[in-house]
């Protein structure tokens, strides 16, 4: 059972990967654009350049789309896993100890789902794996080359 778990395994990731870049992604895109119930607390957007809950958005957006797609995959994952340490430590832990007091679920558990991905990368389809193999692939040399006499 194990060898056929672990011959899974990349497929599981990708699948991981998908369903956290897509919901980290959402909620950017309801802060920014007031689409899926809007943003946190007040139901709308947030006002542009508003600190930190506008760059959070953004850094939301755009890493969850990355992420989604499997594109920079690590890189995206180290941002956004810092921008929900950033929210756990600043925005909830001040109001209690434990995520269930403070209302901190949703980024530690992002915190540590985007940790993980920077530590395992992509997964299963995504595009950084289809970029690397066209990178690796050797070119075939099209010219013929003479030997030269000296």
């Amino acid at each position: 059972m194990t060898e056929r778990l672990d011959s899974a395994q990349p497929y599981a990731l990708g699948l991981f990967r998908i369903v956290v870049g897509l919901l980290f992604a959402c909620h950017g895109a309801a802060s920014l654009f007031g689409v899926l119930g809007g943003a946190p607390g007040s139901g709308g957007t947030m006002e542009a350049g508003t600190w930190p809950g506008w760059y959070a958005a953004v850094i939301q957006l755009v890493a969850g789309g990355l992420v989604l797609l499997g594109l920079g995959t690590r890189a995206a994952a180290v941002v956004a896993s810092g921008s929900m340490a950033y929210a756990y430590f600043k925005v909830h832990q001040p109001g209690a100890l434990w995520p269930m007091e403070n209302g901190g679920e949703a980024s530690a558990m992002f915190c540590w789902a985007f940790l993980l991905l920077a530590f395992t990368g992509s997964g299963a389809f995504g595009l950084d794996r289809v970029l690397s193999r066209r990178t690796s692939e050797p070119e075939e040399q099209t010219t013929e080359q003479t030997p030269v006499a000296a």
